[in-house]
């Protein structure tokens, strides 16, 4: 799906357009912005905690094991040279060890987490 941007009505405000969807994306007011959103960052950590509560909730849903709720939280800033993200995962429900253990598993196969640490190539082009 293509995604798009274009300034919203803050001065550095931005309009993200994901197909019928739109977000707003903005800094805080202490780094010039208005705050009416979540900053950049904020959303790719955002990405990481969603793709993984999704994840995990079709696993289990599909081996049929007792998952009420997986929640996540995802801590992010630069750690030295490189940009970290600290996700702590909770999963509610009846489940025992080894199917506490696969979740986990699975939680770090997510799309997201994959892409995030594999490789990425960026192409830029002017039009």
């Amino acid at each position: 799906m293509l995604v798009t941007t274009h300034r919203g009505a803050g001065p550095l405000q931005q309009v993200i357009e994901i197909g019928p969807h739109r977000v707003l994306t903005d800094v805080p007011v202490d780094a010039g912005g208005e705050g009416s959103g979540p900053a950049p960052h904020d959303l790719l950590a955002a990405a990481l905690a969603a793709c993984t509560t999704l994840t995990v909730n079709l696993y289990a849903r599909r081996k049929g094991w007792k998952l009420d709720e997986v929640l996540v939280t995802v801590d992010h800033g630069q750690d030295g040279a490189a940009y970290g993200f600290q996700r702590s995962i909770r999963l509610l429900g009846d489940l025992g060890a080894e199917e506490r253990e696969r979740l986990l598993d699975i939680a770090n196969k997510c799309p997201v987490h994959k892409t995030l640490s594999g490789q990425i190539a960026i192409r830029t082009e002017l039009v």
